[in-house]
């Protein structure tokens, strides 16, 4: 036996502790176990021993690499490079935002960064979220287990389209201004001060509009 099977056998129960990581994709085990056993390789191979770090530090990231390329190349959804590039670029202007600010950007900060569509930069970061699975475990009391399949309610549905088309509708017949100051507090998250500073009223007179405006899609 040479040095290097020596080295990948010595080894082994590091790659099982890996993958228990990646228990809950639905993948099997021994398909893991052999991913992560070519990371494990990879690692031997490149493993630099006049550095002063020890080989489990180092060999650790390059099995989970090797483990999320195989998830990610077997992902039945493909994503396209460009829409990748876009939510790292988010994730990055995040980031950064964080470290220069010390807290969160808002949607339309990190677009603003991006110098493109909020909409482009939603699309993008949701492209990257792993997919949940409907028997994702979400509670368990002793022997019962609640599943996220147990969650999603199957009433209500066809009641839950014909209102989101009334809204819609309803939003549409609102004047500019009206859909404006909405969109500022709804789903950029501002103040009413923060509104009124924006687009140049007084803040009661947001508070108006904005009452004005909900009470006209109610009706």
């Amino acid at each position: 036996m040479t040095a290097r099977d020596e080295l990948i056998n010595g080894n082994l129960r590091l790659v099982l502790s890996v993958i228990q990581r990646f228990t809950n994709r639905g993948e099997m085990m021994d398909d893991l176990f052999q991913v992560g056993c070519i990371g494990l390789m990879k690692a031997i191979d490149h493993f630099d021993i006049s550095q002063n770090v020890r080989f489990s530090t180092y060999a650790v990231p390059m099995i989970i690499g090797e483990i999320r390329r195989y998830l990610r190349d077997n992902n039945a959804i493909r994503i396209s490079r460009s829409i990748k590039d876009t939510a790292y670029r988010a994730m990055r202007a995040k980031e950064e935002y964080i470290n220069k600010h010390q807290e969160e950007p808002t949607l339309h900060q990190i677009s603003e960064m991006l110098g493109m569509p909020e909409i482009d930069v939603v699309v993008a970061l949701e492209s990257i979220v792993d997919p949940l699975s409907l028997y994702e475990p979400v509670f368990s009391d002793g022997d019962d287990m609640v599943y996220v399949l147990d969650q999603i309610g199957d009433q209500g549905c066809a009641e839950d389209w014909i209102d989101e088309i009334s809204l819609k509708e309803a939003i549409a017949g609102l004047d500019e201004r009206e859909k404006k100051i909405l969109t500022l507090r709804f789903m950029r998250g501002l103040t009413q001060t923060e509104v009124s500073s924006e687009i140049g009223i007084s803040q009661a007179q947001v508070s108006r509009l904005e009452k004005f405006a909900i009470e006209k899609i109610r009706s």
